[in-house]
């Protein structure tokens, strides 16, 4: 990246540092810059006056997320403290973008309101909002009242569900735009059971998935299935660590890269993989899974950022 002239901030900005260790798989080269404002007044001056043609990436906690190894050509945008509180309003709970998805779990549940769904979802609001994130039946939109954003031109704005045009692990978040907070209106409940839930909702899920691992969570969406006339549609009992299974890619490694033996859609960084490694090995799981199935299995997991060795990553 050419020089910058940048804006004056109160937070903090960062040149060429490295991304491996915000990431929950542990990988990827450097960020041109990191910035992490002090607060959404601090970030919307910095978009507004940051130069029209420079990219952007917002980043959560990096808990879906591959950086390759040659880095990024952007400044990241990552939100921390100022960003992170969690508030009960009567019926509703905001939250900022950096919140994490079981903090705010547990302090709605404390409320009695059940945003249960979120207790084991990796990750932060801002994360859960732009990918519509869910487990158990329940997603985001379901509870979604609103969110506030910074535009890429720097204005604070709010977007409501009707806005973001929520889809099974999706929205159209605009392009540039940083979440801020959101507030959701959840059911009620009763707050002892709404915990027991939630204990029980931990142990299945290490149970069942490689908790103790380095992964990101589910590596691919489910399938979505097909209607009547043949069209598809947004219908996904279809589960991906099935047909990942039956193509016998269940314990595949690549380097210091694995699918889980013990859920085959989680994709693993076993032994000192490098981002190469675990982005290779899902393309192999992707063409398994196609050549056994005819099933072209979808990315959840987020890849961005340059290979190593590509002519830009060394500027």
């Amino acid at each position: 990246m050419n020089k910058i002239s940048f804006p004056a901030v109160r937070g903090k900005l960062t040149a060429r540092r490295p991304l491996n260790d915000l990431t929950w798989l542990r990988v990827g080269g450097p960020a041109d810059y990191l910035f992490q404002p002090a607060d959404p007044e601090d970030l919307s001056g910095f978009l507004r006056d940051l130069p029209d043609e420079v990219a952007v990436f917002p980043m959560g906690v990096g808990s879906n997320l591959i950086v390759r190894d040659g880095g990024l050509r952007a400044v990241v945008i990552r939100l921390g403290r100022g960003f992170n509180g969690i508030e009960i309003d009567g019926d509703h709970v905001i939250a900022g973008a950096a919140a994490l998805d079981a903090h705010v779990a547990r302090k709605a549940a404390d409320a009695g309101l059940d945003l249960t769904f979120l207790r084991t979802i990796p990750g932060s609001i801002g994360g859960a909002v732009r990918m519509n994130a869910g487990c158990y039946g329940s997603y985001t939109a379901d509870h979604f009242v609103s969110a506030q954003v910074v535009t890429r031109a720097g204005e604070i704005v709010t977007l409501t569900a009707g806005d973001l045009n929520f889809r099974y692990r999706q929205s159209d978040l605009p392009e540039g735009a940083v979440i801020v907070s959101a507030v959701f209106a959840p059911p009620k409940g009763d707050p002892e059971a709404l915990h027991a839930r939630m204990t029980a909702q931990l142990a299945r899920r290490d149970e069942t998935q490689p908790t103790k691992d380095r992964s990101a969570g589910s590596t691919f969406r489910n399938p979505a299935g097909f209607s009547s006339t043949g069209q598809a549609d947004d219908v996904h009992d279809l589960k991906a660590w099935k047909v990942i299974d039956e193509a016998g890619m269940r314990g595949a490694r690549l380097g210091g890269a694995q699918m889980s033996p013990k859920h085959p859609n989680f994709l693993i960084n076993a032994e000192n993989a490098t981002a190469a490694d675990l982005e290779n090995l899902g393309e192999q799981v992707r063409k398994k899974v196609y050549d056994s199935s005819g099933i072209t299995l979808e990315w959840e997991i987020m890849r961005i950022g340059e290979f190593q060795g590509a002519p830009d990553a060394e500027a």
